[in-house]
């Protein structure tokens, strides 16, 4: 991808960070869970979206290390109070801070924004502001199982449960260190197994993805985004609950 390409994929996800800003503000005249989920998600899924192209494209691995970095720490930053991952919750209906109900619609408000920013991504790609989005407007599945489903599944399990385990264990520092920690440890995961699942662990973030890949096996994909990463989410949460308090 040429410098410029990279300007206006960088100018891209910045310019939806900010239009996403001020509808969270817009929104909070009218506070609704439901909306800021849908909202937030739909800023991570957008983003997401395009930083793949760009790391798929000439961008160094180390360069797209420290993108993810730098731009999970503004996600953390900009939307503070959402989980923007039905694992997250799932972990708030399992401790009782979300009614069954509620986390229903806000899981139901991530997967819709999931669609939505895929489409908004398309719609974009379409203009072909840059090289690399016409070609990314075409593309089927890009198959990002480099691994086989046994291992997959148990990486994305694995990574889940690392991470909510982190978030879980860092809720008592402040958020402004906190996010920090949170982005260099999501940054690590993706270092590690970014080449074989893509480390996503995030069902919605999956699906705005890798839509194609859903339809195509539906069977495979879902056992290794959707159902991995919610087990290992409600594996964590049970032994934090029901087996810590009882050995400390």
């Amino acid at each position: 991808m040429a410098v410029g390409g990279v300007w206006v994929s960088l100018l891209l996800m910045a310019g939806t960070v900010a239009a996403v800003a001020l509808c969270r503000l817009a929104a909070r005249r009218r506070p609704g869970a439901f909306l800021l989920e849908a909202l937030s998600t739909f800023q991570i899924c957008a983003c997401t979206n395009e930083l793949c192209l760009l790391a798929g494209a000439e961008l160094q691995p180390p360069a797209a290390l420290a993108l993810t970095y730098v731009f999970t720490v503004l996600h953390g930053l900009t939307l503070a109070g959402s989980t923007c991952n039905p694992c997250g919750t799932l972990q708030q209906i399992w401790a009782d801070r979300v009614s069954l109900e509620g986390g229903g619609l806000r899981i139901g408000a991530q997967f819709a924004a999931a669609l939505l920013a895929r489409g908004f991504m398309h719609l974009i790609w379409s203009l072909e502001m840059a090289e690399p989005h016409s070609e990314a407007f075409w593309q089927g599945c890009s198959n990002p199982l480099q691994t086989t489903l046994t291992q997959a599944f148990f990486i994305e399990l694995l990574f889940s449960a690392v991470f909510q385990l982190a978030v879980l264990q860092l809720d008592t520092i402040h958020p402004n260190l906190r996010v920090h920690f949170i982005a260099l440890l999501i940054t690590m995961l993706v270092y590690s197994g970014g080449n074989l699942t893509g480390a996503i662990f995030n069902p919605a973030l999956a699906f705005s993805l890798h839509p194609y890949c859903f339809y195509d096996r539906f069977l495979s994909y879902s056992l290794v985004y959707w159902i991995a990463p919610s087990l290992g989410t409600i594996l964590v949460a049970f032994v934090w609950d029901e087996i810590v308090p009882r050995i400390s």
